[in-house]
């Protein structure tokens, strides 16, 4: 087992093996899901995939980033149904934010649908702040469009003064 030891589950890099199960969690989290496809591109393109598993080997979570220029995007943070309201998003946060930290990069952005209360609080409690919205960014219900609330955490910088 590699990765990240946290209690009763583990942190590792997504693989092209962990991308069936991956897909699978996906489904059944999300109305409009990734594709494999997605996922596969992703990793194809150097971002990184973290698979949170229990130490039984279940996936629990997910999460994938992709460097852009000075900063991380947070493409995509999923925690499987059945360990919802166990810490197991707060955990793939804050290893996206010591990735981030680790690539020395300026901080981590996101977009979050509106009606993702539980993902907006989240994030407002670990540092995000809201810096503006993307119209009719998500698929929704209908055929309709959702828009995104697009999100960023810093990292606080010291000054030319040597404050922090």
């Amino acid at each position: 087992m590699s990765g990240v030891l946290l209690a009763d589950r583990y942190m590792s890099p997504m693989t092209e093996s962990d991308l069936d199960e991956v897909a699978t969690v996906e489904r059944l989290a999300y109305e409009f899901p990734w594709s494999r496809g997605n996922f596969e591109d992703s990793l194809r393109n150097g971002y990184f995939g973290i698979c949170m598993r229990h130490v039984t080997g279940t996936l629990i979570g997910y999460c994938v980033l992709m460097p852009v220029v000075d900063e991380m995007h947070l493409l995509n943070l999923c925690v499987a149904p059945p360990a919802q309201h166990a810490g197991a998003g707060l955990a793939l946060l804050r290893e996206a934010v010591r990735i981030t930290h680790a690539e020395k990069l300026d901080g981590l952005l996101l977009e979050v649908r509106p009606s993702n209360h539980r993902a907006i609080r989240l994030y407002e409690r670990f540092g995000f702040a809201s810096i503006g919205r993307r119209k009719n960014y998500y698929p929704a219900r209908h055929r309709g469009r959702e828009d995104a609330i697009v999100m960023r955490f810093t990292f606080v910088k010291e000054g030319a003064n040597g404050a922090a």
